[in-house]
């Protein structure tokens, strides 16, 4: 969700899902040093750098040439406080679920629900915004919820909890790498209906008249900042930047400005 340029100058560095899961990227630090004395050492000197899947909109997503979307706004904050640049890695979902983003990055930001199974891999920042999940069908479809979704084509992102709870339910789920992919099964009748994120869901089909949402379904999820584990130095900046744009009521801009908006 959103759109994320303020002062700060964001570096594109565009790598591949299977070089996060392949690739231990030794000597990480380039002679960084640590961040105003705070303990933190970014893994390339004045950058802070972000594991993202790209493209899930209206998170994170390219337009005109440069990736833009909710997370990256507020990865740009982040950045703009610790006086370092943002540099975006894209980098696969599985790839961070699993921590491996730490072999790259400093922080992964892509809509990362925080989950108890999620924490034993990963630190958290406190949530910055909740996001239940959604099914959405075409209209007419004979779809109304998850119940009579069963036997029918189900659109998910993988290792998301949209999977997950699709699969607990008893849903025949298709998964798919990412959501660009997942919302073309939908609009291509590949899938009979897509089941994930409200805030993705919902900025998916804005513009599509043809599709409806049929379920809210109120799971509780909450969206954090991964940080890897024992990074406390990182993980009290990250909860700094957020409590400042909660108390200055720029997030809820932000938000305002990305969901539900194309």
């Amino acid at each position: 969700m959103r759109t994320f340029k303020k002062n700060v100058l964001s570096t594109l560095a565009i790598g591949s899902a299977a070089l996060i899961a392949l690739t231990g990227c030794g000597g990480s630090d380039n002679g960084s040093s640590d961040t105003e004395g705070s303990g933190f050492t970014p893994r390339t000197a004045g950058q802070l750098t972000v594991c993202s899947d790209v493209p899930y909109e209206p998170f994170e997503f390219k337009k005109d040439g440069e990736i833009v979307g909710l997370d990256i706004d507020i990865a740009n904050e982040i950045a703009s406080d610790m006086d370092l640049k943002l540099s975006v890695i894209t980098a696969g979902f599985d790839s961070i679920e699993s921590g491996l983003f730490k072999t790259q990055c400093d922080i992964a930001m892509s809509s990362i629900s925080i989950t108890d199974a999620r924490k034993a891999n990963m630190d958290f920042s406190e949530p910055y915004l909740d996001d239940d999940l959604m099914l959405v069908a075409r209209k007419g479809s004979g779809i109304t919820d998850v119940e009579s979704a069963k036997g029918k084509r189900v659109a998910v992102q993988q290792a998301t909890t949209g999977e997950k709870y699709g699969k607990e339910q008893g849903l025949e789920t298709i998964g798919y790498e990412d959501s660009g992919l997942q919302l073309q099964a939908l609009t291509s009748n590949k899938a009979d209906a897509a089941l994930g994120n409200q805030s993705v869901l919902r900025y998916a089909i804005a513009d599509k008249p043809d599709f409806e949402v049929v379920q809210e379904i109120q799971t509780g999820e909450k969206l954090g900042v991964a940080v890897p584990k024992d990074s406390a130095e990182l993980l009290d900046k990250v909860n700094s930047t957020l409590d400042r744009l909660k108390s200055s009521g720029d997030l809820d801009k932000m938000t305002d400005k990305w969901l539900g908006q194309k």
